[in-house]
């Protein structure tokens, strides 16, 4: 607590119960942003005040015992692009991928969204973690499977990685055009088990693709935190959910993962 400031995020069993992690899922309460952005976007590129921004980033990174600097958050593009961060480039440069690992203390690792899935990693042994951002695209396109394999080569052992699925879009929100249903059952026509309804009203699980992806890549410990970025109008930022209202500006909120120092707080 800091005056009136209560940070308000979710964590996963899974990864409270390593020693050596520290992470958070950060939904849009706790910052100072106000109107579409209200209140914890942190987002640097759309039409909020940047210093409106990069104080949310400080309220953020502060859970971690850490400064706004600390927080590494790369420009997303729905790819499979996944690089390994050795320390913060600091809040002007830019990173542009969709999967962040990291095996140094004290670098958080943020992925934001509004709708895609944040899905971070640890390893249970060695102090490496990962975080990533899947939508659809980059889900289909093997965002997790790049993640994991750049933790390997940081020294991961499969076996012990525990990955958790973040807040995202629920599949009874998250109605699908053919387009989208076309491209996953081209990759695999068992996809189709992801799908439910009836066309026009075809709705996908992105939550259930995410998990099944991770199970194929052999990793047993998944944890879920099943909320609905759409229909959790007050707890999160939903893309989706202003295209349907109308339109218009939105803000992003983070989802976060660092190996702790010996400094940190507890």
């Amino acid at each position: 607590r800091e005056g009136t400031l209560v940070m308000i995020f979710d964590r996963a069993a899974g990864l409270d119960a390593i020693p050596h992690v520290r992470h958070g899922f950060f939904g849009r309460e706790g910052g100072i942003s106000e109107g579409p952005f209200a209140s914890l976007n942190v987002s640097l590129r759309n039409a909020d005040k940047r210093e409106h921004a990069i104080e949310n980033r400080r309220r953020v990174a502060r859970v971690f015992g850490k400064a706004a600097e600390d927080l590494v958050i790369a420009r997303q593009v729905h790819g499979t692009d996944c690089v390994i961060v050795d320390r913060p480039p600091g809040l002007s440069a830019t990173v542009e991928a969709d999967g962040l690992v990291a095996a140094t203390p004290g670098v958080i690792l943020g992925v934001t969204s509004a709708d895609c899935a944040p899905v971070l990693f640890a390893d249970r042994e060695a102090r490496i973690v990962g975080a990533a951002h899947a939508g659809w695209r980059g889900a289909l396109a093997g965002i997790t499977e790049s993640t994991i394999a750049t933790m390997l080569r940081a020294g991961a052992a499969r076996e012990r990685i525990v990955a958790v699925i973040g807040p995202c879009i629920a599949v009874g929100s998250y109605e699908v055009g053919d387009e989208l249903e076309s491209a996953f059952l081209a990759d695999d026509p068992a996809n189709e088990r992801f799908f439910n309804g009836h066309a026009p009203a075809r709705h996908f699980d992105l939550r259930a693709y995410l998990g099944e992806r991770l199970r194929r890549e052999g990793i047993a410990d998944i944890g879920h935190i099943a909320l609905d970025t759409y229909a959790e109008t007050e707890r999160f930022f939903s893309f989706r959910r202003t295209t349907h209202e109308g339109g218009g500006p939105f803000g992003l909120q983070v989802s976060a993962i660092a190996i702790s120092t010996s400094a940190d707080p507890d």
